[in-house]
């Protein structure tokens, strides 16, 4: 009987009712978009991280990878691709030359990592080939060619087939240097990275090193994510003498992020819902600030303060039961449809590019978060009728039914 006059008591005032299950809506469809939208475009920042920078996994000498010295080599390098291109798990591996170093221009200078790949190797894992816009992808053919991004080589003032000079130390720690020619010039979605990196061929750098086939990284990239732990362990036993190390463990803020990715959404829905609560709280006290004399009147014939309090607090979570599951349902459709098709901003692509974001977002959210954000709605809506409902208790029928 409570729950039937409680449901009817809300459609009392249609236009009040209807303001704040449209509010509840709208929040919570914005939290849930948000919060899509977010996860879609750190999820794709990651995946661009993983698939075009850092692989799977990543192996080193254990001393390369505190002072990033040349002299610090892999041995037995090749024995060991062949190991790991035997895991069936294993997609695609490629080796590396690391040195950092400067590069010159007739115009200006700046410090660069120099990357010495084996091209076909190195576009398997990390799609290179794909991000030249200008000129082509290395290959065995002309004299000493090197790859650079397009943000450093409008710092430089250099285009295709011009010459630059590469500054370094080599395994003996003497200054070397060496001339390339621009064979081509590529754009990634990180222009801060493009500006920091340059590709040559391993073969010539490692002439300049001194040393034949010289080998600092191995990265190795995976056919499902879920094998980097397995196909790790299974890498330290055969190469127990070597530092391997996870995309995780590499890049320790990408990991923070998903780790506090939790955290952040109920903080965020949090923060909406609390706002939503002082609307809802002044609804519903302006419902039982209008209806004292009937709340006397229910009082004075016999109706128990236990039965009232229960009937505001359903009145208030039936408000809540149809704004909160309806937000969070055009918030499904919504981020099902636009993280298929795609939100582009590239208006502000200039922007995100300096760290690393794409110009078109997918948003995402797994479903499995729906049924928390139901149960922190009605939550919110039992914490909200509390007041309210505290000051019904409080009327005295008899003063109650004198109200005008």
């Amino acid at each position: 009987m409570i729950a039937i006059v409680a449901w009817r008591n809300i459609w009392r005032h249609k236009i009040r009712s209807l303001v704040v299950i449209l509010s509840i809506t709208v929040g919570l469809w914005a939290g849930v978009f948000m919060i899509a939208f977010s996860w879609g475009m750190y999820k794709q920042y990651i995946r661009e991280t993983v698939d075009t920078q850092l692989s799977h996994l990543q192996l080193h000498h254990p001393g390369f990878e505190d002072d990033r010295e040349v002299k610090y080599l892999l041995a037995n390098n090749l024995s060991m691709m062949d190991d790991i291109r035997k895991d069936d798990r294993v997609k695609a591996a490629t080796a590396r030359t690391v040195s950092t170093g400067m590069i010159s221009s007739p115009t200006t200078a700046s410090g660069v990592t120099i990357n010495g790949i084996f091209p076909e190797e190195e576009n398997n894992v990390t799609k290179l080939a794909s991000r030249i816009v200008a000129g082509k992808y290395l290959d065995s053919a002309g004299r000493s060619p090197v790859l650079i991004g397009k943000k450093l080589a409008v710092k430089l003032k250099v285009n295709l087939k011009n010459k630059i000079i590469l500054t370094f130390q080599d395994t003996t720690g003497e200054i070397v240097a060496g001339a390339f020619r621009v064979a081509g010039i590529y754009q990634s979605k990180n222009t801060t990275l493009d500006e920091m990196n340059v590709y040559v061929r391993s073969s010539d750098l490692s002439q300049l090193l001194k040393v034949e086939n010289a080998v600092h990284e191995i990265a190795i990239l995976l056919k499902d994510d879920s094998n980097v732990d397995g196909v790790k362990e299974k890498l330290k036993e055969k190469f127990p003498d070597v530092a391997i190390k996870t995309w995780k463990e590499l890049a320790p803020e990408l990991e923070l992020v998903i780790n506090s990715f939790n955290e952040y959404m109920y903080i965020f829905v949090g923060i909406i819902l609390l706002a939503l609560t002082f609307g809802i709280i002044n609804t519903m006290l302006m419902a039982v600030l209008e209806r004292v004399r009937e709340i006397g009147m229910l009082m004075a014939i016999g109706m128990s303060r236990v039965r009232i309090f229960f009937m505001i607090m359903l009145e208030t979570i039936y408000l809540a039961l149809v704004g909160g599951p309806l937000g969070l349902l055009i918030g499904y459709f919504s981020v099902k449809w636009t993280g298929s098709a795609g939100i582009n901003i590239s208006m502000y692509s200039e922007g995100l590019a300096a760290w690393g974001f794409s110009s078109i977002v997918y948003p995402e959210l797994d479903s499995s978060y729906y049924l928390p954000l139901t149960l922190m709605t009605v939550f919110t809506a039992v914490l909200s009728a509390i007041y309210p409902a505290i000051r019904a208790l409080r009327l005295k029928p008899a003063e109650a039914i004198r109200k005008i």
